[in-house]
């Protein structure tokens, strides 16, 4: 690490500890040559997301659109914003975790439907009817049918 006051390239960690959001690690190092002290962070490189649309575009995930549809989803619900962004930051890690830097967007939607089906059954069947663009009323009930019937033991 080269030093900010000298530019000697040898430096030694002093203190090591992550930040209050965890997402970096702060370190104190001294200069081997000056003794000056100065501080540096490390964070993990991450390559960007992308979400293959359907009619095969693509864009970088975006945290902000998944919070807002389920904000929409779960309107006049009795779901907390905590909640939510728990929720697409978990969806998020699971994504950067599956190691495919590309995703097709229908695999992200039945994700986020599998996870929002826990939250709030109300939310996740609004989620669905603009997802899955429900048609007709009878689509709409096959889809409240087959979270009825997987309520049942």
């Amino acid at each position: 690490m080269k030093c900010p006051f000298c530019g000697f390239l040898e430096s030694k960690v002093v203190d090591s500890r992550p930040t209050e959001e965890g997402g970096s690690i702060r370190r104190r190092r001294e200069c081997l040559k000056c003794a000056k002290r100065f501080t540096t962070y490390e964070t993990i490189e991450s390559l960007p997301l992308l979400v293959i649309k359907k009619d095969g575009t693509r864009q970088s995930f975006a945290r902000a659109k998944l919070l807002n549809s389920l904000l929409s989803a779960c309107d006049k619900r009795s779901v907390t914003l905590k909640q939510l962004e728990e929720l697409v930051t978990d969806i998020e890690q699971y994504l950067l975790n599956s190691l495919e830097r590309e995703i097709p967007s229908s695999k992200l939607g039945d994700y986020v439907m599998e996870r929002l089906r826990v939250v709030d059954e109300v939310a996740y069947v609004r989620f669905a009817s603009v997802y899955r663009q429900f048609k007709d009323v009878s689509t709409f009930l096959t889809e409240v049918d087959k979270l009825l019937n997987a309520r049942e033991p």
